[in-house]
């Protein structure tokens, strides 16, 4: 078992709040201002230096405030960072985890008339709240972004969509392949939805009145997020409608190619997301090689087609599976700090 790490960080967390207009009109009332937790190096409150900056986008259920907390056998994240920096493996930098949770669990950091424009948020009001706030080196070209399972997927699409925002990227077992990774649990979720006369609405309400989220509606409301996420349907409940027939669950061609739409390994073959690619600093994927969601099987069809189109990039796979696997931190924040830091 591993070793519990008793030390206390030794920079400082502070929180700041920031107001979204993008976030405002999203159909689950979710409140549109947002807290970010941001961890400061040992150093920042005795000297005029400037940092930076990596933004840490968490996984499904999860909250980038999850990331500075207490954790058994684990270290959190600016607990690993001072560790990486003691070891001299990484320089100083600010970490900015903003909490992104929403009323069906999370978000996958895409634009989505059901859950907010949650792009424009990263890029547009949280940067520059960032940046008028803390002392980060200006310009992209020392911005990085990374996450894990959604919070891979996010900081995948950022670069993919936002390489003008961001220089370095490190997707950590992110969602892709759609087809592996979500078609087979469209049974299980019509089977759920059976039990509410398949209506959507009411088994979300169902879900936010119990006194606890049992761990298979908690996978049901995940695939649902999915589907308010990729194939929004503004006039729905919660804005959901799902891309498979509610009696044989058959795919419906039109809105499974919406979902399609976000899928990396497709999205890859647009000249413009492969330029943006192309255009960044640094791009890490890895993933598990035994992802209990199918993921490493569409990291593998990524990474062949980066290798195919020519797009700098480094991918590797690890013995693990899906869960509890920051331990790959160790590889890409200071993998990250290299891309993107100060070369004066």
């Amino acid at each position: 078992m591993p070793q519990h790490p008793f030390h206390q960080p030794r920079g400082r967390v502070a929180y700041l709040e920031v107001s979204s207009e993008a976030l405002a009109t999203n159909l689950c009332g979710d409140p549109a201002s947002r807290t970010l937790a941001v961890y400061l190096p040992e150093d920042y409150d005795h000297c005029s230096q400037h940092y930076p900056l990596l933004v840490g986008l968490a996984g499904f259920t999860g909250s980038g405030l999850v990331h500075v907390g207490w954790k058994s056998f684990q270290e959190n994240v600016p607990q690993r960072v001072d560790r990486l920096l003691s070891e001299g493996k990484m320089g100083p930098v600010i970490l900015a985890f903003p909490d992104c949770f929403t009323s069906l669990g999370g978000n996958q950091y895409i634009n989505s008339t059901a859950l907010g424009q949650w792009e424009d948020f990263l890029c547009d009001d949280m940067i520059p709240a960032l940046e008028r706030e803390f002392r980060i080196l200006p310009g992209p070209e020392h911005r990085a972004v990374f996450g894990k399972s959604s919070g891979g997927y996010g900081a995948l699409v950022q670069g993919m969509l936002h390489a003008d925002t961001w220089a370095a990227v490190a997707c950590h077992s992110g969602d892709m392949g759609f087809d592996l990774c979500y078609r087979g649990d469209m049974p299980g979720l019509l089977r759920t939805l059976q039990t509410c006369d398949n209506d959507i609405g009411a088994f979300v309400k169902k879900v936010h009145a119990g006194r606890k989220v049992a761990g298979g509606d908690m996978h049901r409301l995940m695939i649902l997020a999915m589907a308010a996420s990729y194939d929004p349907d503004p006039k729905a409940p919660f804005g959901i409608r799902l891309p498979v027939s509610e009696d044989t669950c058959e795919l419906l061609p039109e809105r499974w190619e919406n979902w399609q739409a976000w899928d990396p390994v497709l999205m890859v073959d647009r000249q413009e997301v492969r330029e943006n690619l192309a255009s960044l600093k640094g791009l890490f994927i890895d993933c598990g090689t035994q992802d209990q969601y199918n993921l490493v099987y569409g990291a593998r069809q990524l990474a062949r087609k980066l290798q195919e189109y020519g797009i700098q990039h480094q991918y590797e796979e690890f013995p693990d599976n899906h869960s509890s696997v920051d331990y790959r931190m160790d590889v890409s924040l200071p993998w990250l700090y290299a891309a993107i830091k100060d070369s004066k």
